[in-house]
Order: C-alpha cells, then structure tokens, then sequence
C-alpha cells in the first residue's frame, strides 16, 4: 500500500510513503514494507538534495499481526553500523519476528537508515540483472531513462560536514514521534538497539535530552524505549568497548587513516570538515569507498542470480586503480603476489557465488567488519592465503577476525565453487587443511547461508552498504566529552533506565575483550555480521539464538 500522512493532492509529495517490498526469503509469513517519511533538514545544514528531506526505514511484521505499528506487541528500532544500511537487517529481522509469531506475539522489526543514504543510486542494482547494473554503473547505459551520475566527492557533498551526531540521534527521535506519536506508547512497546556502531548510537539517543532543558524527562531518549539490544556491541555512549586492544579511533574496524585523527578538538576538527580540507565522508583509495560498497552490492546480485554459474565480473568490471588494488587487497595469497599483480582474480575461474565468498567470508576477507561464515571454497587445491596478515600470525580480531584465511592456488585451472555453510562437514566434503594441517574451517564456525547474503546485498530497496559514511558522526563520538556534545547527553543514567540483551559474536570484534560485566549472550562461530545473517536453522538443526532469545526478551 502506499499512504499519505497529511491527505495530500493527486501529485504532492506525500508526508508519508509504505510501499511493498517482495522477496524470495525463505522465512514464511513476514510482510515487509519500506516506509518513508518527510522530515526536512533545518536550513542551517545547507544544500541538499531534495530527497535528503526523508527518512526511511525498512518495516518487518508478522503477515498474521495487526497492520497498524501501534497494535504491535513491540517495535524493536535498530541502527546500523558503520558503512551499513537498512537491508544489512533483514535476515536478523525476519528470523525475530517469525520467532515470535510461533509463539503467538506479534512484534515488528525497524531496520533504520540513515539520512545520508539518501545519496546512493541504487537504480543498477533495483533492475536485477547484473549485466544492467555493470551497463548502467559503468557503460553508460540508462534504466527506465536515467543515467548514472558517477560515485560522489567530498567536495559535493558539504552538506554532510553538519550530520554528525545530533543529527543521527535526533533523526531517530524525531522518526518516532513521526511513527509513534504517543511517548507513553513508546515507552511501553519500543525496544531501541543497534549494531556494531549502532550500539553506541543507541547509547548516545538514551542519553539525549531532546528539549534542551534536561529537568524535563518524557523526551529523554531512554523514555522512548521500553529496553535495548546490542548485536556485537555494547549499549554505551564512547568506542571504548569497540576498541578492545588496538586503541584506534574508529574501535579498530577499519585501517588506520580511515577515519581522520581529532587531536585538535572539536573546533578545528568542524572548520576541517566545513572547508573540505577533512572528507566529508569515510572513503580510501581502495578497499573503502563507495565505489566498492557499490561492488559488493553487484557481486551478491551476480551470487543471487546465478550462484553456480562461471563469474564474468572479473572481466566485466573496469580495471581502473580502484577496483584493481581492492582485488589484490582480497585476493592475494601473499605479499610478494600483492606487489607484483600476479596472478590476479581475473586468473582464476571462479563461480558467482564464489566471488562474493572471497569478499566476505571470514575465511577470505581480510577486514573482521565485512566477516561473515558462510562457506569455503571448493572446486580445487586451496592454499595458505598469507595477505595481509600471515596465517601464522595471530591478529587483531576486531580488525583482521579470528580464521584461518584460505585460497585457490589454481590460476586458469578448475572451476572453483561454493561451498554453503550447511555443507560444510558433508560427507562430500574434501576438508581443506592449512600447511599446518588445521582445517580451514568446520560447520561449528559456519552460521550463514550465501544465498540469503546475497539477497540481502542485492535484493533490498535499501542499501545493505552505506556509500557515504558522515565522517562526523565518528569525529563526534571521538568528542562526547566536548561540553558542545556532552551538553546535549544530560541523562547518563539512561543506559541503565531500561533492561538490556547484549549479543557478542564469538569470533567477532569482541572476541578478544568479551565484556563480562554486560552478561552477554556468547554465539560461538559468530563473526561480526553474523549477528545480522545468520541462517534459521543452524547446523546441526538447531534454531538461530539471536533470533529465539531477542524475540523472547522484547515480550517478556
């Protein structure tokens, strides 16, 4: 359905759009739609595009509950982590409400966005043809008459120098109140949480005291929601707990330089971002940008469409430096092959599903915060994959993971296929070993099914990724003490106002530093986008826990 809030006439833009969403989820009974709704930027942030103006969500409810929010059970509101959208949820959100309905309650599932998505073009992706989306991303060929504008600059986009931490907690509260315009009904039934990053921003709201005079508390944050949940992070207001042992700004999610350094305060670091001397958002020459979030986007397409099929990405995508050091980054057995470009991921044949294995598995990807447990290659010999950080040598997992890296070790050789992770431990499975011969991985460390990553990567009207990442909300965060932030966070006891589930991926970024004292719930195998993909049913048959335990903590 779609429907307008205010009434407008046959042509106005409507206060309030709710469109369908189809899928081909595997999980029954679960209607999903993509809400948006008209909250306009204040004038002081600058120009913008017009529809910057929204906010958007992706809705998950029981197709047997009632249609209208307010008759939910409960409402769990999550924001994304970083460089992640709405449709990185959907697994996790589907799985928790399906979870419930079984048991007779009916709850919804919001997966935010943030108001910088608004500047993706997705238009490549929307058309379910990989060969459109490389046509239109890279050919110059149009979609329903667009043409792709090319991926943003910093300098385009000054507007983001003013989205920042106040702007995300307040787009959230004012989401709400949009949604939900009973605070009392809000109290009682949300529940708020987030991933990763999200964690913390869900901390940071709790603390927030939206009506600037803080003896006041029915706009607190934390009178908004009835509890939190934490998947891989903790409900808290600074990257302390993200940070574990690599003491970095970001929480050790990212290569360093990723996020710029804010030792000159909050002043210089505003003017830093005002000017264009700092980038307005988080982009790397390689590996980081939004041209390669972009590329994930269109190998889960490629993985969705035909999985078992020979990939022709290699050769259909551009060879420019972007693309090219990224590939070396992922697909390199060890430094000496990363320096000299031989062989490269165009050497090998690999099927679809493959590719988007060797992006994201945390058997092959090299950074923990785009790690998921999916499978292992198959097909042919795999080898020790020593870049860049050698298997013999036990890294940072909240920026290389916990797993043993693998790769194929056959240039111009076989077809080199998917392994899913229900098949790995089959009897079919030739178990591929590291030098040392430890099985590269087991099906107690496998928990997600690449088909459904893929259709989360390609399948959603909003982004798994997040192209355009605001580098002041982390500069922020990396300010909470400023009195020009800390001022607005004048409820510190709001953390605790309201009960807590806290999830930690096993093998995630907190591996290394569990916080005991927030008794989390421990998923052994989990990496850090686990927690948001993991399959229904797991190895072994058991149920997925997140979705059991959160579905049974937001009801009780």
């Amino acid at each position: 359905m779609t429907s307008s809030a205010d009434g407008a006439p046959a042509g106005a833009e409507a206060a309030r759009t709710e469109t369908p969403v189809a899928s081909g989820s595997p999980v029954p009974g679960i209607t999903e739609t993509v809400v948006s709704v008209r909250i306009p930027l204040p004038a002081s942030v600058g120009g913008h595009p017009e529809r910057c103006d929204r906010l958007s969500y992706l809705r998950y409810r029981s197709s047997e509950g009632p249609s209208k929010s307010a008759d939910a059970d409960r409402i769990l509101v999550a924001q994304p982590g970083i460089l992640e959208g709405a449709g990185a949820f959907d697994s996790v959100a589907r799985n928790t409400v399906r979870a419930a309905a079984e048991k007779g309650e009916h709850i919804e599932f919001w997966a935010l966005d943030r108001r910088s998505n608004c500047l993706e073009d997705n238009t490549g992706i929307s058309t379910g043809s990989t060969a459109k989306a490389v046509g239109y991303y890279y050919e110059g060929e149009k979609v329903d008459g667009r043409s792709f504008d090319g991926f943003l600059t910093s300098n385009q986009v000054g507007w983001l120098a003013e989205v920042g931490l106040e702007r995300t907690v307040r787009d959230q509260y004012d989401l709400l109140s949009a949604e939900l315009p009973d605070q009392r009904l809000r109290k009682e039934k949300v529940m708020c949480g987030g991933h990763s990053l999200g964690g913390v921003l869900t901390g940071v709201f709790a603390t927030w005291d939206f009506d600037g005079n803080p003896a006041t508390t029915t706009d607190a944050g934390f009178s908004q929601c009835a509890g939190y949940f934490a998947l891989d992070t903790t409900i808290a207001t600074n990257l302390d707990d993200l940070n574990g042992t690599s003491g970095t700004l970001n929480g050790g999610l990212l290569p360093r330089g990723t996020v710029p350094e804010t030792g000159l305060g909050h002043t210089v670091v505003q003017a830093g971002l005002r000017s264009g001397v700092l980038p307005r958002f988080l982009a790397l020459p390689a590996v980081i940008n939004p041209e390669i979030m972009n590329v994930l986007a269109i190998s889960g397409l490629a993985a969705r469409t035909a999985p078992d099929a020979r990939s022709t990405l290699q050769d259909d995508l551009p060879s420019n430096a972007n693309i090219e050091t990224t590939s070396r980054t992922m697909f390199s057995k060890d430094a000496a092959v990363f320096l000299s470009g031989r062989p490269t991921i165009r050497d090998f044949r690999l099927t679809n599903a493959a590719v988007l294995g060797a992006f994201m598995d945390d058997n092959s990807a090299p950074l923990s915060f785009i790690q998921t447990s999916v499978g292992l290659f198959d097909g042919g010999r795999l080898v020790d994959k020593n870049f860049p950080v050698s298997n013999d040598v036990q890294g940072s997992p909240a920026l290389f993971g916990t797993e043993l890296k693998a790769i194929p070790d056959q240039p111009a050789g076989p077809l080199h296929t998917w392994r899913n992770f229900d098949r790995v431990g089959a009897p079919d499975d030739p178990v591929h070993r590291s030098a040392d011969g430890t099985p590269f991985t087991t099906a107690a460390k496998e928990v997600s099914d690449i088909g459904e990553l893929a259709r989360s990567l390609s399948e959603q009207p909003l982004d798994f990724t997040e192209d355009y990442f605001p580098t002041k909300l982390v500069t922020d965060l990396s300010l909470v003490d400023d009195p020009r932030i800390a001022r607005n966070m004048a409820h510190p006891g709001g953390l605790t106002a309201n009960p807590t589930i806290t999830f930690v991926a096993g093998d995630g970024i907190l591996a290394d530093h569990i916080p005991a004292e927030k008794n989390p719930v421990v998923l052994p195998g989990y990496q850090h986008l686990d927690v948001l993909t993991a399959a229904p049913v797991q190895n072994g048959g058991s149920r997925e826990r997140i979705a059991a335990l959160l579905s049974a903590f937001a009801t009780r």
